[in-house]
């Protein structure tokens, strides 16, 4: 939150002559980059072995995403684990095996390619997809814009609760609070794909930028 502390203008700043108000600003726009989790989840009894099967699985994935255009620095481990897996049985823990999980996150400037993006990984052993999220590049160059419509936002009411008392309004506020800020991703749950799966339709949406600011305008009244 930031303060932004506006100079006096021709003596207004009387003690009480103040019009406190709340202004918004809101953008929806439409998304231009999206990214989105792919990972190969490999379970087998021996973690050696475990773990060959799984780098093989996701550099045939990484080859199937550059095939469609994506570059290689568009795609990056997110995260990679090795957990233990036990059954339980009458109350005993029994050793059941090793799972490998390599998860890629990869950023997509095609919109339309999305889709075919998460088709193509799960054709090419992808077993888990998650947190698809389409998003602006230049967010704060967006925010910024929507700052500014809240100030004018402001500065309207002030200027109709100054009309409608009768009074005269110092136009330049006295102080300005940045108070609240948003820029909304559109997030698709997690899930695991089953092999198979095809014709993905995902749909970006629109994406709303928020500002919120509050504001405080000095009057006086007129004789």
């Amino acid at each position: 939150m930031y303060r932004y502390p506006v100079p006096a203008r021709n003596g207004l700043h009387s003690k009480g002559h103040l019009i406190k108000v709340i202004g918004e600003g809101e953008l929806l726009l439409s998304p231009d980059s999206a990214s989105v989790n792919l990972g190969v989840i490999t379970e087998m009894k021996e973690l050696i072995p475990a773990q060959e099967q799984n780098t093989i699985g996701i550099k045939k994935v990484i080859n199937a995403l550059k095939t469609l255009g994506i570059p290689q620095n568009s795609i990056q481990t997110s995260d990679y684990q090795i957990d233990t897996e036990y059954d339980y049985q009458q109350g005993k823990q029994l050793f059941r095996g090793y799972k490998v999980t390599h998860l890629l996150n990869v950023k997509i400037d095609d919109l339309s390619l999305v889709g075919k993006v998460v088709d193509t990984a799960v054709q090419n052993g992808v077993n888990y997809v998650s947190n698809i999220q389409f998003t602006l590049k230049n967010k704060e160059g967006f925010y910024l814009q929507a700052l500014a419509l809240a100030l004018n936002n402001a500065s309207e009411k002030a200027k109709t609760i100054a009309t409608t008392l009768h009074v005269t309004l110092n136009p330049t506020p006295s102080s300005v609070v940045e108070s609240g800020s948003s820029v909304q991703p559109i997030h698709y749950p997690a899930e695991t794909l089953a092999k198979g799966f095809s014709s993905t339709q995902l749909e970006p949406g629109q994406l709303k930028v928020k500002a919120v600011i509050s504001a405080e305008f000095h009057y006086h009244t007129t004789v």
